[in-house]
């Protein structure tokens, strides 16, 4: 190789190592399309997470050519390596990981919110149920961020971001005035207590890596996870996820709410 095509290809390197990257699963739709977007804006490469990868390229056909469709079902093992061999030989780092993916329930679709909160009572939860929102909500997350800690430590100042829910918080919930405590199961809510444990967990073994892990819940927020019948609009839902996710200002093993409200553990 020439001497000036040597050089060339050291500047194409040095380039793409300061572009910013981020991978946001469950990016098709809802807070994680926004999420994505909003992290475009803010020149990230952005490796959508799609379940279904026909669904990831149309979100990224929305988002520009600044994203990157990925399949990723965060139940799979197999997607999970393959998503990291795509980024890693592409970019070699990974600046930012959102784990946005999440389900509420994996009973008859459709229902309604007073309906799941019924079925899913610890009394009478179906534990087959519980298992597989569990395998999304907390193994899903666990495994990805196993998978991708080699990744995070090529970057300068690497972050990781849960997208939990203020009904994960124990001491909220055990404040009778808290006006979601009546929808606390085993199900979907200690699935986001246990994801806050995992956030905490993380937190503590990469401080030595300068790799920041916060959680972070949106406000409640019309998507299918809970059947559309949240009171806001993604785009308002998402702001806090969103300022978590490009804040860069080193804060790590925080927990906060709408309006950047800190949540108790």
């Amino acid at each position: 190789m020439k001497n000036f095509e040597v050089l060339n290809f050291k500047n194409k390197m040095m380039q793409t190592n300061k572009k910013r990257v981020a991978l946001v699963t469950g990016a098709n739709t809802g807070v994680g399309f926004q999420i994505a977007k909003a992290l475009i804006k803010n020149n990230y490469t952005v490796f959508v997470g799609a379940r279904n990868l026909e669904n990831g390229i149309n979100a990224a056909s929305q988002l520009g050519n600044n994203a990157i469709a990925v399949e990723l079902d965060v139940t799979k093992q197999k997607t999970i390596s393959a998503a990291f061999e795509k980024i890693q030989k592409q970019f070699g780092k990974l600046d930012l990981l959102v784990n946005n993916a999440g389900i509420s329930h994996a009973g008859k679709p459709g229902r309604t919110v007073e309906e799941v909160v019924a079925s899913n009572r610890p009394s009478i939860a179906s534990l087959d149920e519980t298992r597989t929102v569990w395998e999304t909500n907390v193994f899903g997350v666990v495994a990805v961020i196993q998978a991708f800690i080699p990744l995070l430590k090529n970057a300068e100042q690497a972050r990781i971001v849960n997208v939990s829910s203020g009904m994960g918080s124990l001491t909220l919930n055990l404040n009778p005035e808290f006006p979601y405590r009546f929808g606390f199961d085993v199900v979907y809510g200690a699935s986001k207590t246990a994801l806050n444990a995992v956030t905490v967990a993380f937190a503590i073994e990469l401080e030595n890596y300068n790799i920041k892990v916060n959680a972070v819940s949106p406000s409640y927020t019309a998507t299918a996870l809970n059947n559309f019948q949240g009171t806001d609009t993604v785009e308002e839902g998402a702001k806090e996820p969103i300022r978590v996710a490009l804040d860069e200002s080193g804060v790590t093993g925080q927990f906060t709410g709408p309006n950047q409200e800190v949540y108790p553990w």
